[in-house]
């Protein structure tokens, strides 16, 4: 007969036992059978949402109630995703230079401004109050924005892609503008009175694209 060998039983001292427990799980099938950070995250998540008791109810409506907030809460991230941050404050943000003056004037103070000196019979300055407040108020509806470079031509320009329908009006704004500020030429109380009712219009009309930044 055959005789077969018999394992002899082990009993290592302690250290040595660690040490062979430290090398077996070191090994690769136990590294794979171990939780991924994604799968500690989400064990979190659930355990969170096992957690909750809203006012001491339990049961199907509770459970009603944390779906709905989880998709409200959803809808809110998504938001944020697509928006961008709430623009808060977004009227007394925008000042500065416009068309080459420093002015932190809103575009209503502007708008009240031509209006004054309309009825003061000064038109150049009334013409020229009116298309800064035109350009103001768009910039501060976050339509097309003015930076210290932007011109009369270049504002006319950008907004005439937000408002095609008015980009003609728009560009003859800007040489009214242009000819009252820098040519020294005298308003009339048509003429502002044209440039009045463009900013008027404008100032509540529905954009027809996005304006890039002038």
């Amino acid at each position: 007969m055959t005789v077969l060998p018999f394992d002899v039983p082990v009993d290592p001292e302690p250290p040595e036992a660690r040490d062979w427990l430290i090398d077996e799980l070191a090994k690769p099938e136990y590294q794979a059978a171990q939780p991924t950070l994604f799968d500690r995250i989400s064990q979190a998540i659930r355990d969170w949402f096992a957690s909750l008791q809203l006012a001491d109810v339990e049961g199907p409506p509770a459970f009603g109630l944390t779906i709905v907030l989880v998709l409200v809460a959803a809808v809110v991230v998504v938001a944020f995703l697509i928006f961008g941050l709430p623009r808060f404050n977004r009227r007394s943000a925008v000042a500065g230079t416009l068309f080459g003056d420093d002015d932190d004037r809103d575009a209503e103070a502007m708008r009240r401004a031509a209006q004054a000196a309309a009825a003061a019979g000064d038109h150049a300055l009334a013409t020229a109050e009116i298309f800064r407040a035109l350009a103001r108020g768009l910039a501060e509806r976050g339509l097309v924005s003015t930076t210290p470079g932007t011109t009369a031509y270049g504002f006319a320009e950008h907004a005439g892609r937000v408002f095609p329908d008015a980009a003609t009006d728009l560009a003859a704004a800007a040489v009214s503008f242009d000819d009252v500020r820098y040519l020294g030429r005298p308003g009339t109380p048509e003429r502002y009175a044209e440039l009045a009712a463009l900013e008027s219009r404008l100032r509540t009309a529905r954009p027809r694209l996005q304006a890039a930044p002038a």
